[in-house]
């Protein structure tokens, strides 16, 4: 590497053009053609003529978005579906309880003391995974607990915590309308993903 490109300028453009690589892939389609992109990146760069007219790449672009847009409906199907089936059967265990809103939750320690209300903050330890076991966050594995309001996280957590005693440490099942739903959470948590949560109550501040 130090061969090929060994100035301050050529350090300089290749980062930059690893920037541009890093974004595009984070933001790319099935069958991008990188050579493409080259070519369309230095004609830009140069001035040149485009080689594909406006009007193909506008009929290029509305069908990769259109492709996209499908895909990302058929994953949140899928995931909704395998997060109802995974819930049905969770419900038939014993020791879950099942909330009117979809909710369910396993006593794992219950505590005694008194049961934080809507406008209390709270702290708490929690392990939160996905229904095939992953992790997606964890105040445990960070051994630092986490506080917030009772009324400032989804409405699964809002819903549970209102129902624990200080002291308590439960699982939690949360079906997707209770969680992120439709919008899911960044990057980490995907639409209409059911989450699972170990949350201990430790205070009510």
């Amino acid at each position: 590497m130090s061969e090929k490109f060994s100035t301050v300028e050529q350090h300089a453009s290749y980062g930059v053009g690893r920037q541009m690589g890093e974004q595009l892939k984070a933001n790319s389609f099935e069958g991008i053609d990188i050579a493409a992109v080259q070519a369309g990146l230095a004609d830009a760069f140069d001035g040149k003529d485009s080689a594909v007219s406006m009007q193909d790449m506008q009929i290029a672009f509305t069908e990769i978005s259109q492709r996209l847009q499908k895909a990302q409906e058929e994953a949140a199907a899928a995931a909704s579906a395998e997060g109802e089936a995974f819930l049905a059967d969770n419900a038939k265990r014993d020791g879950v309880f099942t909330t009117e809103s979809g909710l369910q939750y396993e006593i794992i320690t219950e505590g005694n003391g008194a049961k934080p209300t809507y406008n209390d903050t709270v702290r708490t330890h929690y392990h939160g995974t996905f229904i095939n076991g992953d992790v997606f966050d964890s105040s445990v594995v960070r051994d630092q607990p986490a506080e917030f309001p009772v009324s400032g996280v989804i409405a699964g957590w809002t819903e549970a915590l209102q129902l624990m005693p200080a002291g308590s440490k439960w699982k939690l099942y949360v079906p997707q309308h209770l969680a992120y739903g439709e919008r899911g959470a960044g990057a980490s948590i995907p639409p209409y993903s059911a989450l699972v949560f170990e949350v201990e109550l430790l205070d009510i501040l």
